[in-house]
């Protein structure tokens, strides 16, 4: 069995982190500098990000990084 992280769950999970931390998109690109637009389609679910970048993602948004992908992986 492999468990694998579903990328639209990860997305809204990221949005959410985001958004209680009263930031926009722009505002998050600003402090990861990663772009907005990347940022964006990440919570859209149409980009995996890499391991690098979840962690840099989770430490501006002070989530904890094995709580972020048990929420959001499937097994298959």
């Amino acid at each position: 069995m492999q468990v694998c992280i579903k990328r639209e769950a990860l997305g809204l999970v990221i949005s959410q982190g985001r958004k209680n931390k009263n930031l926009t998109q722009q505002q998050l690109s600003n402090l990861t500098g990663l772009s907005r637009s990347y940022i964006a389609d990440i919570e859209k679910g149409r980009y995996m990000p890499s391991v690098t970048t979840l962690v840099v993602l989770a430490t501006y948004l002070q989530l904890d990084l094995n709580f972020l992908t048990k929420m959001t992986e499937i097994q298959v």
